[in-house]
């Protein structure tokens, strides 16, 4: 009978990816109300110290799943491995972080199995022992509740910045680390790893950022884009932008936020010259800190800003530029 929980951990490069951490605060929650058993697998070559890291959360076992076919991400190698770590383990749930590697491999692993694959949830309810996970649609507009009947296992994969990376529980003592023993002899592994995927040239992962400053149409043109690059440095933050900015090629594509850019949930998130229009709002509002500056004090941005400053951003910014490097020196 399927039972306790499995959480899929994602490295690259022997680097754990922060969002995993947000997964797992998912993944603890979802243990302790369901009173099961907590476990995580760790795919690659070599992953030893990322096994480590995690296992100094609160979980019951690590398992490592190594093979000199998973030294690179392909979706062949990942889903026949864990695969196998499935059908041994037989886990009530396997639960994941919502990326562009898990979009890649995860459906194909689910159907292989035959099961079913939530994706993209932001949350979930246990009523009367049932568990409702919580999806976003029409961008953000509305939550649905989805429940499912299918057989387990049953895969679920949550948002970036759904929870809170920092939350996530220690353990009293580090989990047992146990080694999984992988047959890889029959993978054929079909796809040729070659340059890792980035939205765009010469992109920057905003996902990974604990500060993000971003701007607007309010900057009015691209040679006043120094204030505010002027501003993300001085607050040691990522710079960032809502979809006019990058569509008049002022910055590059993959400095945009939205439903058509990036989702990101950094500490915190300054907002320039947004309005605050649904499709910038669904990519930054999870962020833990919100900080609108705007000279409309009806803009939507102001909605869901934990502080708002009505004003001109050609006033503001540079009072906020010289108070930071005030504090820096």
């Amino acid at each position: 009978m399927s039972q306790g929980i499995l959480l899929f951990v994602e490295q690259r490069d022997g680097v754990l990816n922060r969002t995993t951490l947000e997964a797992l605060v998912a993944s603890q929650q979802l243990a302790a109300g369901m009173s099961e058993s907590l476990s995580a697998a760790v795919l690659g070559s070599g992953v030893s110290a990322v096994a480590s890291e995690i296992a100094a959360k609160k979980l019951d076992k690590v398992y490592i799943a190594e093979d000199s076919k998973l030294a690179e991400y392909t979706p062949d190698g990942y889903t026949a491995a864990l695969r196998q770590v499935i059908e041994k383990l037989d886990p009530r749930y396997v639960i994941f972080s919502h990326t562009y590697q898990v979009r890649d491999f995860a459906p194909r692993l689910t159907a292989a199995l035959g099961k079913t694959f939530v994706g993209d949830c932001i949350g979930y309810k246990l009523e009367g022992g049932a568990l409702l996970l919580t999806r976003q649609i029409f961008q953000g507009k509305i939550n649905t509740d989805v429940g499912v009947s299918t057989e387990p296992p049953i895969f679920i994969s949550f948002q970036t910045g759904s929870y809170r990376a920092d939350q996530a529980a220690a353990g009293e003592s580090t989990a047992q680390i146990e080694n999984f023993t992988l047959d890889m002899s029959g993978v054929e592994l079909r796809a040729k790893p070659e340059e890792k995927f980035q939205e765009a040239k010469q992109a920057v992962d905003l996902t990974q950022a604990e500060r993000i400053v971003s701007v607007g149409r309010g900057i009015k043109s691209e040679e006043n884009l120094g204030l505010v690059k002027d501003l993300a440095e001085a607050l040691g933050a990522e710079l960032a932008a809502s979809r006019p900015i990058c569509d008049n090629e002022w910055l590059p594509m993959d400095r945009q936020i939205g439903s058509s850019g990036q989702t990101v949930a950094p500490k915190l998130y300054l907002a320039v010259g947004i309005s605050g229009a649904i499709q910038h709002v669904v990519g930054m509002k999870n962020a833990q800190t919100i900080v609108a500056i705007n000279k409309d004090a009806e803009a939507p941005i102001f909605d869901i800003a934990d502080y708002g400053i009505v004003g001109d951003l050609f006033e503001i910014v540079p009072a906020l530029i010289a108070e930071a490097k005030k504090s820096q020196g």
